[in-house]
């Protein structure tokens, strides 16, 4: 099942729940208020006030923090592409007949990094180009240092190569690490467990009336609903509608901009 289909279906879900409960409450107020009705609503306030209130924060929380690791994942796909431009440029420095091998190495190193995150829903696929251009590091790494020490080769060579290298291959680990790095999933079981409990109470508040208000039962659940989707669509950005793609073009057209 794809990431959008299991985030439409827990989302959904999460709005038939939160709709059952508002019924569920506004019963269970009416029962409460033909056995007291100068009591039913003593005190409710000041707990439906706290509960929504943490419903809020939650939702605040979790959207915070899901914007700001989307934001710092676009940030490392611009790291690692400045980072891999710097590191082709002083390819310049090495001997002209070390050059092409390199170079072609740094190409195949290019494409595995793009299609790791293309193939991101395959994980199987994602870690056995991540294991390519992991190989390929090594062989560039060594191909650098070999090309580094050849007698034609000036002193800067190496100097300046390597350290952008260990740049351009640090990078990754940083990239991969944050495509990991999301909230325990308690917090998710406990932003949906608010939702519904607040939808419980919501319902008993609700039942006062003497029909049911639909636009305020359906809107309340559609966009708790909506936020919660949204919240976990941006915490997985190459899976759902929410996408970092774009950010990609950069390390395309760099590696367009190398030929081959």
């Amino acid at each position: 099942m794809g990431h959008i289909t299991i985030d439409s279906v827990f989302a959904l879900g999460l709005f038939v729940g939160m709709l059952v409960l508002l019924e569920v409450g506004r019963r269970i107020g009416y029962a409460r208020l033909a056995r007291d009705p100068e009591g039913a609503r003593v005190g409710t306030g000041t707990v439906e006030g706290a509960v929504f209130g943490l419903l809020g924060l939650l939702i605040a929380f979790t959207f915070s923090g899901a914007a700001a690791r989307f934001d710092v994942r676009r940030e490392l796909i611009v790291q690692e592409t400045n980072a891999i431009g710097t590191a082709w440029l002083r390819l310049d420095l090495l001997p002209a007949s070390a050059q092409p091998a390199i170079r072609n190495s740094f190409r195949q190193y290019v494409d595995s990094r793009l299609s790791i995150y293309q193939n991101i829903a395959d994980v199987a696929a994602a870690r056995a180009e991540l294991a390519k251009s992991t190989a390929l590091q090594k062989d560039i790494w060594t191909q650098a240092v070999a090309a580094g020490q050849l007698d034609n080769a000036p002193p800067p060579a190496t100097l300046l190569l390597l350290p952008a290298l260990n740049e351009m291959f640090d990078i990754t680990t940083t990239r991969t690490m944050a495509t990991k790095t999301h909230p325990p999933s308690i917090i998710f079981i406990m932003l949906s467990s608010m939702a519904l409990a607040s939808s419980l109470l919501a319902g008993y508040s609700m039942a006062g009336g003497r029909s049911r208000s639909w636009l305020h039962t359906i809107g309340f659940a559609a966009i708790t609903a909506a936020a919660v989707y949204v919240i976990i669509d941006i915490e997985y950005p190459r899976l759902g509608l929410i996408r970092v793609d774009d950010f990609d073009r950069a390390l395309m057209d760099l590696r367009a901009s190398m030929g081959g």
